[in-house]
């Protein structure tokens, strides 16, 4: 009987180790990614997202040798399909905050970008005084919850996406939009008619609300992936490919210190 029970836990304990290292193959990475936060990432008319965060994942695997699959995915369901594991990773322009990482594990970050307001020249918003002010955020994201907490009589309105909270913007709907500067940057200073906006009111860094920079969202029980993506992150960065990249996206340092 002893000698069975021996049997049985070196068998369980054989496969707790095979199954530890076929998850740490990786042969294949899933990456969740929005689609609607350029220059991070948008969506061509043929349904391809293209981007800095695809550029980044598609790197990423070739860093790792592994086959890169791109998922597109509505930022509001982002973190519960990861959680439902239609995709391995999150890489969307996501901030690292000590709330999300309650449910997820981050990797180190991969961009670290100030947040503004825009809204139309000469819009003569005063910050000291936001009350019944319509701002812009999208859903569900560290803008929305940082005027949530810090301007109690704002009044915002949330959308699904940056692009729907724009045309608010230009159809006088609401006064200003929040967001990261680079994506405000592109989807409204360079876009058509952009030179009728402007940034207004304070640049917002406090890693309270807006966390470390934005990382690569994994589960917590995929801790080897994590490792091994923050991995490749400094090596592409140590290699000058991550350099590359962002240069095509952006005219500042995308990373800081």
């Amino acid at each position: 009987m002893e000698m069975k029970k021996w049997l049985l836990a070196a068998t369980i304990a054989a496969t707790a180790v095979t199954g530890m290292a076929q998850a740490k193959e990786w042969n294949t990475i899933r990456f969740g990614i929005e689609g609607a936060y350029p220059p991070f990432s948008w969506t061509e008319g043929d349904g391809s997202l293209k981007g800095f965060d695809v550029d980044m994942a598609n790197a990423l695997c070739e860093e790792l040798k592994a086959k890169c699959v791109i998922v597109p995915q509505d930022w509001d369901g982002i973190i519960p399909s990861l959680l439902a594991r239609k995709y391995d990773a999150i890489i969307a322009a996501m901030s690292i905050t000590e709330e999300r990482k309650k449910r997820i594990d981050f990797t180190e970050k991969y961009a670290l970008i100030p947040n503004k307001f825009i809204a139309k020249k000469d819009a003569g918003i005063d910050f000291e005084n936001l009350a019944g002010v319509k701002i812009g955020v999208q859903r569900a994201t560290t803008h929305d919850k940082y005027l949530t907490d810090n301007y109690k009589d704002v009044d915002i309105v949330r959308y699904g996406s940056f692009d729907e909270a724009y045309l608010d913007l230009a159809n006088g709907r609401i006064s200003a939009v929040l967001g990261d500067a680079s994506a405000l940057e592109e989807g409204v200073l360079n876009a058509d008619g952009g030179d009728a906006y402007e940034f207004t009111g304070p640049s917002l860094t406090d890693p309270k609300w807006f966390g470390e920079g934005f990382g690569i969202a994994v589960r917590k029980q995929d801790k080897d992936l994590t490792e091994a993506l923050s991995g490749a992150i400094q090596s592409l960065r140590e290699q000058g490919k991550y350099q590359e990249i962002a240069a095509k996206y952006f005219n500042y340092d995308v990373y800081g210190d």
